[in-house]
C-alpha cells in the first residue's frame, strides 16, 4: 500500500457510497476503467498517451507513462469509491474517485503527474477539497 503525504489527502464532502467490489485498470494519468465504465477523474488533465494531441488543442506536458504509473500505484490496495458527477461529451462518467481518503484527482495535482483545470471541476469538488488545485 502506498503511503500518502497528508497534504493530498482530501476530505470528503458527503458520505461515500459502498467501496467498488471489482479491480479497476488505468487508461491513461487521468482515466480509469470499472469494468465497462470508463470515468474521467474530475478536474484534471494530464499528459496524452503516445503524445497524442488533438489539433486545436494543448494538451499538457510531462511523461504519460509515469503518469499512468503513479495513479496505478495510487489504486494498488487501497478501497476505492466513485463519486459521479455526469458524463463528457465522449461519454466517459466524470467524477472524484477516492483511494481510501484520497482523491485521485488531488493526488494526480499534488504529485506533479496532472494540472487542475478549473472549467472541469463540477461544483468545485475539487478545488474545495485539495490544497494543491489552489496553488498550496
Amino acid at each position: 500500500m502506498i503511503a500518502f503525504s497528508p497534504t493530498i489527502t482530501c476530505a470528503a464532502s458527503a458520505p461515500l457510497p459502498d467501496p467498488l467490489v471489482e479491480p479497476c485498470t488505468v487508461t491513461d494519468g487521468d482515466t480509469i476503467r470499472y469494468g465497462d465504465e470508463r470515468i474521467r477523474l474530475l478536474a484534471i488533465d494530464a499528459p496524452e498517451m503516445g503524445g497524442r494531441c488533438r489539433k486545436g488543442r494543448q494538451c499538457v506536458g510531462g511523461d504519460p507513462l509515469a503518469s499512468k504509473v503513479n495513479l496505478e500505484r495510487a489504486i494498488e490496495n487501497s478501497p476505492l469509491w466513485i463519486i459521479r458527477l455526469g458524463e463528457d461529451r465522449y461519454g466517459r462518467t466524470l467524477a472524484d474517485v477516492r483511494a481510501g481518503a484520497t482523491s485521485l484527482s488531488c493526488h494526480q495535482i499534488a504529485t506533479g503527474h496532472a494540472v487542475y483545470v478549473d472549467r472541469w471541476d463540477d461544483r468545485h469538488a475539487i478545488s474545495r477539497t485539495c490544497p494543491a488545485a489552489n496553488g498550496q
